[in-house]
């Protein structure tokens, strides 16, 4: 009777362990619905006031992501987003990074229309850098899958102006 009692305790243990270690790492990822698919990785802001917060504080330019869910081209430009490891790593240890699905009141963050998908750098003086911007004059702050490498080298340009200006 003992050695069943026993097995049938340890049994329970095993149960419970298991279903706590799942929890645990349920609870771990939790935070990560911030990203929205951007990237897992990255440490996600919540609202743009925070993001202007953290820039200010930590030196680090803000990226501001525009996006809607139903969006195709929203879509397609954050599976090439979350498959760049470039701008993984830099979104990781060098922005302030936000991804918003609603408009801000700020209306620095739209100067030419309230367009998704839409990416704006703001510096930590709390500037939104209109000088940085994609390729397409129609829609300045747009970027499309292919032009993953043009928004490495604004997110470089974005890191560089700091350096310069402050």
């Amino acid at each position: 009777i003992m050695l069943h009692s026993t097995l049938a305790l340890s049994l329970l243990l095993i149960a419970v362990s298991s279903n706590l270690a799942m929890a645990i790492k349920k609870e771990k990822r939790a935070p990560q619905t911030l990203s929205r698919g951007w990237g897992d990785e990255i440490t996600w802001v919540q609202t743009y006031e925070e993001g202007l917060y953290q820039a200010k504080k930590s030196n680090k330019p803000l990226m501001v992501i525009h996006h809607l869910e139903d969006c195709q081209y929203c879509q397609a430009l954050k599976k090439a987003f979350a498959e760049s490891e470039e701008i993984q790593e830099m979104a990781q240890n060098n922005f302030i990074m936000l991804n918003l699905m609603h408009e801000t009141t700020d209306k620095n963050l739209s100067p030419d229309g309230q367009y998704v998908p839409r990416i704006m750098f703001i510096d930590p003086s709390l500037t939104v850098r209109a000088d940085i911007t994609g390729r397409y004059s129609n829609r300045l702050y747009t970027y499309e899958p292919q032009d993953i490498p043009f928004l490495i080298e604004n997110m470089k340009k974005a890191l560089r102006l700091i350096q310069t200006e402050l």
